[in-house]
């Protein structure tokens, strides 16, 4: 175990009912680093990132060998509550997914939920949140308006928002630009630049140009198996393995 990991994976096996989505996964997941795990569609690379903070709880029949260890607990202990996982480790999906309520409503539901309760104390969180997703100037006059009213990309800062208010440690990201154009991908991507410096953030990409620009770290994923996973200059220079090397150059996948 790394020193400064904050994320053990240990011989994970995953099941779908009896498909088995993801074959002996281990991996480390660095503090302050940004993770890309690439590879094909259905390689395993968004079930392994829902593992992570047992977003697949909610699916029946699935089911988990091994063992995902987050600040020195196995997440899957009977013994932890998935919500308190949750709250540690955020999640922004593919497609903006706001409430349909205000922006303010947006950022302070799960807070609320969690037991904040002052109006100030509410008021300062939602203004650091969406300062740290480079979305305030864009909205600080119009916080009572409908979230719906946003742009996809505003949409989805404001997602990141979201999940930055809960004070996470990681901040989990399944293709967050997928559905964005791309100024609004740009902008999603310099702020995980920015956002790096306090979070660890582990980021699921179907873009190769995108995984090589923003990430420290890429795991490569075939058929539910870590192919390789080292420092993204390597893997996307001199990768060890020739499957690795055959993906990034565009002759399979």
């Amino acid at each position: 175990m790394e020193k400064d990991s904050i994320i053990n994976v240990n011989n994970v096996n995953f099941f779908y009912g009896s498909f088995k989505a993801l074959t002996d996964i281990s991996m480390d997941f660095q503090k302050n680093r940004v993770t890309a795990l690439i590879g094909p569609s259905g390689c395993g690379k968004s079930t392994l990132l829902r593992l992570l903070n047992r977003m697949n709880d909610l699916i029946s029949d699935a089911r988990v060998e091994g063992q995902v260890v987050f600040e020195g607990n196995d997440i899957y202990d009977p013994h932890i509550d998935p919500v308190e996982v949750r709250k540690k480790i955020g999640m922004v999906f593919q497609k903006p997914n706001p409430f349909p309520k205000s922006i303010f409503n947006n950022i302070t539901f799960g807070p609320k939920l969690a037991g904040v309760a002052g109006h100030a104390d509410l008021a300062n969180l939602v203004e650091e949140s969406l300062r740290q997703a480079v979305l305030w100037d864009e909205v600080k006059d119009i916080l009572s308006r409908s979230a719906m009213t946003l742009s996809g990309g505003q949409q989805q800062r404001l997602c990141i928002a979201r999940a930055l208010a809960m004070k996470p440690d990681v901040l989990l990201m399944d293709e967050p630009t997928s559905a964005l154009d791309p100024i609004s991908t740009a902008k999603i991507e310099e702020l995980v630049e920015e956002l790096k410096q306090r979070y660890t953030i582990i980021i699921v990409t179907h873009n190769m140009q995108q995984a090589a620009r923003i990430s420290d770290m890429t795991g490569f994923f075939y058929l539910g198996k870590l192919i390789e996973y080292g420092p993204t200059e390597k893997i996307f220079t001199n990768p060890s393995v020739k499957q690795t090397e055959d993906y990034i150059t565009g002759r399979f996948g």
